[in-house]
């Protein structure tokens, strides 16, 4: 078989293949094309909008201009002066070129704006309907939103310190001297009624004689006719013993005297209660007066601890709540007390909250001025519709969520949010328990939102005031911000620009 015999095959071969070609294409296209065409012409656009600019309008198919102008060549760069193109490139294309300053036609296709998109529906503006792909590419996760009880543990550092109801600064009622000093050292335990010290006091032995003259008056008078005589002798006896008492000086150096009649020229001052000596302020032979503080006492069997708590944990204490505390100092040893005082005032420097516990203190293991780590068992409890906390979008004044409706469709919507705790948000009205609402990717969402509540603003303005026929359109209505969004439409985010 020759050359020219092979040649000849081989046309008769490509001939009736693109013969069967075409009567295929002949016999079965033309029924897809045409349920394309009737679907097409089923979808009219309303009118076209500007890829790059929303609130530039068309009601034909158009393209936007974005000339960029060809680059100059010239002959020698070294000679600025003598500078004289030869021709002008492409700058897209070095291939073409053109011996006049020219521009590059890049026009981008107007997007058609159809009656069935949402916003040209019912749906509220800014509703938002992205490809399923689109949605898996940006990272779209969405959560339901559920009614739950809120609970909260605070924690804060908390600083120990003495607890003020259980301070004593102990003062003598009368001039003296101080004749012996027991408790001589700051720190020092005492227990309740020990002797701290004795002091000699004129007045003191002068209101015991007082009183050893009033009993002895008084027995002498008991069987006196008189009643009269008889009562005031009672009378006198006792007012020269309420006088001791009020002196400061102790019961059992009262009854010793009223047993033994003898004048004691020291008497002691004893300890109210069981405590340490916080300050000793006199020394033996040291003449003190009623302004001499003789000692500064402390009941450490319960101490407050002050913590700071921040405004917005505020609504979740209240007085009474359990409360727990470590201390670096006892390690393993959870001490158990209780909230006691929130103070009606906040700190101006740390804009916080100044809140007082109480903690039992026997075993003596917490000292003031120690920091411990605390933590509030809030006893409040709040039965609200919660949602994540990352599926708020704060835009200035307004507190937005994305809703889903449908598969790719969201809607955005405004809501009032009440407390945040544990990664969970309270909603206190805009949403219902049950919906679902969109997690990440809500800043892409939203940017395409505004683009398409622009696209509704501008559409709106048409229908009121603007003809058809215009090429362009701009709504005075439009807020800067929304003419900004027209580059981050979610049309032009396909899978391969996404990646």
């Amino acid at each position: 078989m020759n050359k020219q015999t092979v040649m000849v095959a081989i046309l008769v071969a490509l001939a009736l293949g693109a013969g069967g070609g075409y009567w295929f294409a002949s016999g079965i296209a033309p029924g897809a094309l045409n349920t394309a065409a009737d679907t097409e012409q089923e979808r009219k656009p309303l009118f076209y909008r500007n890829p790059m600019n929303p609130a530039i309008t068309s009601p034909v198919p158009a393209q936007d201009e974005m000339g960029m102008d060809y680059i100059p060549v010239y002959a020698d760069d070294n000679k600025p002066k003598e500078r004289k193109a030869l021709f002008y490139r492409n700058p897209m294309n070095p291939a073409i070129t053109s011996p006049v300053p020219a521009q590059d036609e890049m026009g981008m296709d107007y997007i058609p704006v159809y009656a069935d998109d949402d916003n040209a529906g019912d749906a509220p503006a800014g509703t938002v309907r992205i490809d399923p792909v689109t949605v898996q590419n940006i990272g779209v996760r969405t959560a339901i939103a559920e009614q739950r009880t809120l609970s909260r543990h605070i924690r804060a550092v908390g600083r120990i310190a003495y607890n003020e109801e259980r301070l004593s600064r102990l003062h003598p009622k009368t001039e003296g001297w101080i004749k012996e000093l027991r408790i001589d050292k700051t720190g020092s335990p005492v227990k309740k009624g020990d002797i701290l010290l004795s002091i000699y006091a004129p007045q003191l032995v002068a209101s015991q004689e007082e009183y050893l003259l009033a009993l002895k008056n008084k027995q002498i008078l008991a069987d006196s006719p008189f009643d009269d005589i008889r009562q005031g002798a009672i009378d006198l006896a006792k007012t020269a013993r309420e006088r001791l008492e009020l002196l400061d000086v102790a019961e059992h150096q009262i009854r010793e005297l009223e047993r033994t009649h003898e004048i004691k020229k020291y008497l002691h001052i004893h300890s109210p209660f069981n405590g340490i000596a916080l300050k000793v302020g006199v020394r033996e032979g040291q003449y003190v007066t009623p302004k001499t503080e003789l000692y500064m006492l402390a009941d450490l069997s319960k101490v407050w601890v002050y913590v700071d708590v921040y405004e917005y944990e505020l609504p979740w204490i209240t007085v009474g709540d359990e409360v727990e505390m470590e201390l670096t100092g006892v390690p393993g040893r959870i001490f158990t007390g209780r909230l006691a005082y929130i103070y009606p005032y906040a700190e101006a420097r740390t804009r916080t909250v100044r809140v007082r516990l109480v903690f039992d203190n026997k075993e003596l293991l917490l000292k003031p001025d120690m920091f411990a780590e605390v933590s509030i068992a809030a006893s409040r409890q709040i039965d609200a519709v919660v949602l994540p906390a990352e599926a708020v979008v704060r835009s200035g004044t307004r507190e937005q969520i994305f809703v889903v409706r449908g598969t790719g469709k969201f809607e955005p919507r405004e809501v009032k949010l009440g407390i945040t705790t544990d990664g969970v948000t309270q909603v206190i009205s805009g949403l219902q328990a049950g919906e679902e609402v969109v997690t990440s990717a809500q800043f892409l969402i939203d940017s395409e939102s505004k683009l398409r509540e622009a696209t509704a603003k501008m559409m709106e303005s048409l229908n009121v005031g603007q003809g058809a026929n215009n090429s362009a359109s701009v709504s005075d209505d439009m807020s800067m911000e929304d003419m900004d969004m027209g580059d981050m439409s979610m049309d032009n985010l396909s899978p391969e620009k996404v990646k």
